[in-house]
């Protein structure tokens, strides 16, 4: 467990080297968003899905690049970025908090290297996560500090549960 912990904190912090703008993206340093810069972000962010029938959704590239969209998580609506290189979803401590888990309840077992440095992750199942028509269930994720992650990063455990992703130019096309 420790090394898929490892694993996923290191394709980021790779990512966020290689890729222009990531690190200022989802790896902020400093102090994480309050609730209302959080939702007010949220609220502007406009997902890039386009819902192409009832087993399909096509995502299609920012400026930089990236393949992001509104995730449902647990029922909740959380905005994410597609990331092939991480072997699990990667949430924040306040996206776990909004999605029903309680700080205190979370084991920051694990220490994880991201590219703000050394961070404490913790395990947990997330119920469902869902684009779309998409919804994988049971799926895997770390929970680390928000100083640590910006955002939430979509990675294998979700993408595993599809039946194909691939990307074509400018589109990301995920089917269930």
């Amino acid at each position: 467990m420790f090394a898929r912990s490892l694993f996923v904190v290191a394709a980021v912090a790779v990512a966020a080297v290689y890729v222009p703008g990531l690190a200022g993206t989802f790896l902020a340093p400093g102090e994480a968003p309050d609730k209302a810069q959080t939702a007010a972000a949220q609220a502007q962010s406009v997902s890039t899905a386009r819902y192409t029938g009832n087993r399909g959704v096509t995502l299609e590239a920012d400026d930089r690049g990236h393949f992001s969209g509104l995730f449902t998580i647990n029922g909740r609506k959380v905005e994410g970025m597609v990331d092939t290189g991480a072997s699990m979803v990667a949430i924040n401590l306040s996206t776990a908090e909004r999605l029903g888990f309680s700080r205190n309840k979370l084991e920051f077992r694990y220490a994880v290297d991201t590219a703000n440095g050394r961070a404490r992750a913790a395990y947990v199942r997330l119920d469902s996560v869902a684009i779309g028509s998409i919804t994988v269930s049971n799926v895997g994720a770390m929970v680390l500090d928000d100083k640590s992650l910006d955002g939430m990063l979509v990675g294998m455990t979700f993408l595993k549960g599809l039946a194909s992703y691939q990307v074509d130019g400018s589109s990301m096309r995920l089917i269930r």
